[in-house]
């Protein structure tokens, strides 16, 4: 297994869940906020730092300029006046390259199919789901979701989220978060469910695997 595979993702949708149980079946790691650890420990911006800025672009220049007075200020001279939002993304952006250096693993967000997209062996994939599915799982995790008072309060958070990821990637990269031709593959996991996502993209990295195989022997 050869494949680095990166999940852009909607809140509630169960991405997460289904990056693990893929990362599980290959016997690879797995990155999501693991990540953060790494950027913290590579970069030394401390890790509440990023936990603020993680997937959420801000445009205030004024408070990236406060919050880099906590920070070590990644990088040289020539990222002096950069927003402290993007020398954190670059910094990342470094780290993700590096890992992907170390072999096939599992990326959940944070734009790994853009600072990857030069790389011959990614397969990129978003997961959605329907407002149902995702009230459902919100309800049946309590310890991996906030806890809301209604339905709608929840798919009102699920939406914020939503928002926030989506100006995120789109801030940063030419393409548009959660367009089908953005990726290699989308799925609503609403239709098999977590299990049976997992199973069916693993099935579709092993085919991929072999269609590239079949090329280097060609």
């Amino acid at each position: 297994m050869n494949t680095i595979i990166t999940i852009g993702r909607q809140y509630g949708s169960g991405g997460r869940a289904v990056g693990m149980k893929i990362a599980e079946h290959y016997g690879i790691k797995f990155w999501d906020n693991q990540l953060l650890d790494r950027v913290a420990g590579e970069s030394g911006y401390a890790r509440e730092i990023l936990e603020k800025q993680d997937e959420r672009p801000t445009s205030s220049f004024l408070y990236s300029l406060v919050m880099d007075t906590y920070s070590f200020g990644y990088g040289g001279g020539g990222m002096f006046d950069m927003p402290l939002s993007q020398k954190i993304f670059l910094a990342q952006y470094d780290v993700i390259k590096d890992i992907a250096k170390e072999g096939p693993c599992v990326f959940v967000g944070r734009c790994t199919d853009i600072a990857l997209e030069d790389y011959p062996n990614v397969f990129n994939i978003f997961i959605h789901a329907t407002d149902d599915f995702k009230w459902e799982r919100i309800q049946a995790n309590p310890d991996a979701y906030p806890a809301f008072a209604s339905r709608e309060k929840a798919l009102e958070y699920c939406a914020k989220k939503d928002k926030q990821r989506q100006s995120y990637y789109n801030y940063y990269s030419s393409k548009k978060w959660g367009r089908a031709d953005t990726y290699n593959l989308t799925v609503d996991t609403s239709i098999l469910g977590i299990e049976g996502t997992a199973h069916m993209l693993i099935a579709a990295i092993d085919e991929l695997e072999i269609q590239k195989s079949r090329q280097q022997n060609a």
